[in-house]
């Protein structure tokens, strides 16, 4: 039995505290519901910290004819841009164009290619990719990114780190996100709004009684249990969406998930210029190259099936020669498996549409309604970059059980710090130098890129490091570590050093398991 009980009853109750279980609680409690968020790690323990960290339209789903999705995509990455220009910001991608370049057998357009042009032979030709890049340009109605242009890489910071085959390449844009802060401030955000977020909260059961859910959670560190009473339950486990239809919902379904692990390595800085790279394969595949973290360059990722959420997924010896392979087809300095210092994948939890390879299954998300009684959302697939509008779909389809229920209002509404212009990094950074005037650049990028506006607060009235507290090594405080377990819910020195930064890039081991044992006696 229960040891305690919660007798509200809420309007919703959300599994999963990743990006869309997070960005729905938000948008929720922004229209007046009462929410109950329960995730059983850490938020953004699982798919919502392991992306490519990219707010894009999707380039390569053109080629599966996912306009729709593409379009959505599109329209989003300035609507977030402009409500988190701490997390996220612009970036310019270079697309080196080559003869050999090949589309996927199974896409829609090599296909369509394949009846009308056989000559081809699965060639991506120069005319398709600035088609692409067009309807990537005009889809969705840019104002504040650049538009594509050409690019003679002879001579050129661009064209210096490739291969002397590359003569030419495409520029266009697309944004990055640094995504495990995205789904922190979004439950922050939604708590202070008035929805309650249970980190480290496993559901146990949900069963509807009498129209209403009733829902056990149990605390993964302490054992205590909890009875929860809810009126709409939504299932946004991500990968174990379809775990929680049968074992914790225990309803036959037929609807199911398909795993797609997507892998990344990270190596030493392979070039010294801010912009990334698009490459495209001999076998029709995409990857990235990223600048990273200052000092590094990002390389992803990889698309596999996976087999069982309960397997952690990891970049297997086999994912990271190919992702080296890969960028070593266009980098003139061949990369081996002593430049990788990090490597980390995820799951993407994808919507079952049937799809012959892992790689052609759609990124679109899915929801799926079962009204037999209290309404159950069950939430498939999506990308990081639409889960606004996830959010919204997902009121709109719970509409006629929400007598009432207020309107959209999330667009363009700034999450905690994002309270300044698109513009405004640089004079941000400037501001909080002359303030502090302890801060070294790299310090003062970092705080800013992490915490916007709120970073004066964090540092409070500090006149040099010292009155931060204690130093856990690459500019990381007492004073800032405190803030993150008060106001962000971390509470292991891996949610701060991975998910809330990754500063686990600069910190020993050592560094590292010293900040946990100081965490851990704060919580004592």
């Amino acid at each position: 039995m229960p040891q305690t009980a919660d007798d509200t009853i809420r309007d919703l109750f959300i599994i999963g505290g990743g990006i869309n279980g997070c960005g729905i609680a938000r948008d929720a409690a922004g229209r007046g519901l009462s929410v109950s968020l329960a995730e059983m790690n850490d938020l953004a323990s699982a798919t919502s910290s392991a992306s490519t960290k990219l707010f894009h339209g999707g380039l390569r789903y053109l080629e599966y004819f996912e306009f729709r999705l593409v379009r959505e995509a599109l329209i989003e990455r300035e609507t977030l841009l402009r409500a988190m220009p701490h997390i996220s910001w612009p970036m310019r991608f270079v697309l080196p164009y080559h003869k050999d370049m090949r589309f996927e057998s199974d896409t829609p357009t090599s296909r369509l290619l394949g009846l009308f042009m056989p000559w081809m032979k699965g060639r991506r030709p120069a005319w398709l990719i600035r088609l692409g890049l067009f309807l990537y340009d005009h889809l969705g109605g840019r104002k504040i990114l650049p538009g594509t242009r050409t690019l003679d890489l002879k001579g050129t910071a661009e064209g210096a780190p490739l291969q002397d085959r590359f003569a030419r390449a495409y520029e266009y844009s697309d944004c990055w996100i640094e995504d495990s802060r995205l789904v922190v401030l979004n439950a922050r955000d939604a708590q202070a709004r008035g929805a309650q977020i249970m980190t480290r909260t496993r559901v146990v059961s949900a069963t509807r009684e009498n129209g209403l859910w009733h829902i056990e959670t149990q605390d993964t560190e302490t054992g205590k249990t909890q009875a929860h009473k809810a009126r709409i339950l939504i299932n946004a486990g991500g990968p174990w969406v379809g775990d929680i239809i049968r074992q914790t919902v225990r309803l036959n379904s037929r609807e199911g998930v398909r795993l797609v692990r997507g892998s990344h390595i990270v190596t030493r800085r392979l070039y010294d210029h801010d912009k990334c790279y698009f490459f495209q394969g001999t076998d029709g595949r995409i990857i990235f190259a990223i600048p990273y973290e200052g000092d590094f360059t990002l390389i992803g990722t990889t698309d596999a099936d996976h087999a069982s959420p309960s397997d952690r997924p990891e970049c297997t010896p086999e994912e990271r020669r190919y992702l080296i392979d890969f960028a070593n087809q266009y980098f003139a300095q061949s990369l081996t498996e002593d430049d990788v210092v990090w490597s980390y994948s995820g799951v993407r939890p994808l919507f079952d549409d049937g799809a012959s390879s892992a790689s052609a299954a759609t990124r679109d998300y899915t929801l799926k309604l079962d009204s037999d009684g209290a309404p159950l959302l069950n939430i498939f697939g999506g990308k990081i970059t639409t889960y606004r509008r996830l959010a919204e779909s997902a009121m709109d389809k719970l509409a006629d059980h929400l007598p009432g229920l207020a309107g959209a209002w999330t667009a363009g509404v700034p999450l905690p710090g994002g309270d300044f212009p698109v513009t405004g990094v640089d004079r941000l950074i400037d501001d909080l130098r002359a303030r502090f005037a302890f801060l070294g650049d790299r310090w003062a990028r970092r705080m800013v890129r992490a915490y916007g506006t709120e970073a004066a607060e964090i540092l409070g009235t500090a006149k040099t490091p010292a009155d931060l507290g204690r130093d856990f090594g690459a500019t990381l405080t007492e004073a800032e570590v405190i803030w993150l377990m008060d106001k962000e819910y971390a509470r292991t020195a891996e949610d701060v050093v991975w998910r809330r930064n990754k500063l686990g890039l600069r910190l020993s081991a050592a560094q590292i398991a010293a900040l946990d044992d100081w965490m851990a006696a704060r919580q004592r």
